[in-house]
């Protein structure tokens, strides 16, 4: 009955983090960030997650996993991640829900037309690192009407 589960500075082994499996399939929150996860392939299927906290880690790729295992993400954070291509983010497309995405700190951020290449990339999102394509700010409402 778990919805909400924040992991945040435990150590993973071998990219996984123990008891984290399919059994939590009321999730809709899960913040893993600063776990020392170097992949996602061992991410249990959540079905009902929406927002997903992975900023600093060392993760580099394997990000198709998440739209076959969590496709209602709306949220993703990938901050202080090891993420340099556009290729990698590609992935991402197939996450039709996703509106907010967060790259900062990552190498990516350093391409040229960064910005204007993500959003062209990913046609659904309409934030990335907190603001819309205009500029503008994400709002900070945890409400999901908007």
């Amino acid at each position: 009955q778990v919805t909400e589960l924040v992991l945040d500075n435990c150590r993973s082994s071998n990219g996984e983090i123990e008891g984290l499996n399919d059994s939590f399939k009321e999730l809709q929150f899960l913040s893993m960030a600063n776990v020392e996860l170097t992949s996602l392939a061992k991410l249990p299927t959540l079905s009902k997650l929406r927002k997903l906290e992975l900023s600093d880690n060392v993760i580099s790729g394997g990000l198709e996993v998440l739209a076959e295992r969590c496709p209602n993400l709306t949220y993703l954070n990938l901050s202080g991640n090891k993420i340099k291509d556009l290729g990698t983010v590609e992935a991402l497309q197939n996450l039709k829900n996703l509106k907010s995405l967060d790259l900062f700190n990552c190498e990516i951020t350093n391409l040229e037309d960064y910005r204007d290449s993500i959003f062209e990339l990913l046609q659904q999102i309409t934030y990335l690192d907190g603001f819309d394509q205009e500029d503008n700010e994400a709002p900070d409402s945890e409400d999901d009407d908007d």
